[in-house]
């Protein structure tokens, strides 16, 4: 079993809610999480037929004869009725901290619950698959090649990971959908989730996408909600700024996991990706995710953006810490140009008003290129975040 990098976190939160919420795609770790950080409270997956019919009957009853302890409650959203049941014995002692302890994957109908009955009461944690720094730990280490080609889900890390990856969207169409109200149907997700890999780390034109799918924008737009919402799915946002440039204006889009872009691309293992033409964007993708999963935890309201110009300046990730800028240019090579690239992003350093900008890269070792422009061998430095 892996160490979370989250773990903190939710002890953090514990202390200072009622209630807290654990979101993440299915088999990302919830569950494990939650019973390994409270061994000794009591745990309830309301998915399970019997005990749903229970909480279904009398949830407050059943909630206050298993509380003592405090209570887990997995797929939450299973039981709509739970949320006003825990909201009533919330304000009954509301002063009382770390009682509740909500999982779910169904973001919708949690979410939903939440902030229609829970408002204030509850604080959120979204877990993240694995970074290749967590991977380091526990009893199942394995290498950041192991990471980047078969994603960051433990049973992916654990099993072959096509098959599982293959098993898991199977599920995801036929069961997880339908079970939270979402009508999708399962031969446009998939050539959907092909085209997504295709055009990994693109800019988003959903009317393109329509027309070579056959069907309208707004049903592009939707299935892209709903792969957001199941976190498989993620539209990075262009960063504006009043610099007098023609700025892009479109999201740019990721299959989130690394394992399920290389599936989709029928990627079998590292000597295949190193030779794909999506080796590049495959590398930006898992850094860029690693990124933004350990800044979530260690700077919760951190923002993430990309920047580019129509005149072709960019960078692929813009961090936002408040007042503080950062930018990460990101490249799958072992060093090389890196002068001249240097002198290029000290421009676009000032055009974003970042403090510093760094290149991540394959390469060993780090370097100072220019004044506020650094190089960093990335996988020597893993569990490294910009300051």
């Amino acid at each position: 079993m892996w160490v979370r990098l989250a773990k903190p976190r939710l002890f953090q939160l514990w202390k200072q809610f009622p209630a807290v919420l654990i979101l993440g795609a299915r088999q990302v770790g919830k569950t494990t999480l939650a019973r390994d950080s409270f061994p000794d409270v009591p745990y309830c997956d309301l998915e399970e037929p019997s005990l749903r019919q229970l909480f279904s009957d009398d949830p407050t009853f059943q909630i206050e004869r298993r509380a003592r302890k405090g209570l887990i409650l997995d797929e939450a959203q299973s039981v709509p009725d739970v949320f006003a049941s825990l909201r009533g014995l919330i304000d009954k002692q509301r002063t009382r901290k770390g009682r509740f302890l909500l999982l779910g994957s169904a973001q919708p109908g949690l979410v939903r619950g939440v902030s229609e009955t829970l408002a204030g009461r509850v604080g959120i944690l979204e877990l993240d698959p694995l970074t290749a720094a967590e991977t380091r730990t526990g009893s199942e280490s394995k290498n950041w090649e192991d990471v980047w080609l078969c994603g960051g889900f433990p049973d992916a890390l654990r099993a072959p990971f096509r098959e599982w990856w293959e098993a898991y969207l199977r599920t995801y169409v036929e069961r997880d959908l339908p079970h939270i109200g979402v009508s999708a149907d399962p031969l446009l997700l998939r050539r959907i989730l092909t085209m997504l890999a295709h055009s990994q780390g693109g800019l988003l034109n959903a009317s393109q996408f329509g027309n070579s799918l056959g069907v309208s924008y707004h049903t592009v737009q939707r299935y892209l909600d709903i792969l957001e919402q199941s976190f498989l799915v993620r539209r990075l946002p262009p960063y504006f700024r009043n610099v007098g440039k023609r700025l892009t204006k479109s999201p740019k889009v990721y299959l989130r996991d690394t394992g399920l872009l290389h599936h989709l691309l029928n990627i079998d293992s590292i000597e295949e990706l190193d030779n794909h033409p999506i080796r590049g964007v495959s590398w930006e993708t898992f850094v860029i995710e690693d990124l933004i999963r350990r800044e979530r935890l260690a700077h919760p309201h951190s923002l993430f953006y990309f920047w580019r110009t129509t005149a072709g300046s960019e960078m692929d990730l813009v961090i936002e810490r408040g007042p503080k800028r950062f930018g990460i240019e990101i490249k799958a090579g072992r060093g090389g140009g890196q002068a001249h690239m240097a002198r290029i992003l000290e421009q676009t350093r000032a055009d974003v008003n970042a403090s510093q900008v760094w290149i991540l890269d394959q390469a060993a070792g780090s370097e100072s290129l220019r004044p506020n422009v650094k190089r960093r061998g990335w996988p020597e430095n893993i569990d490294w975040l910009p300051e």
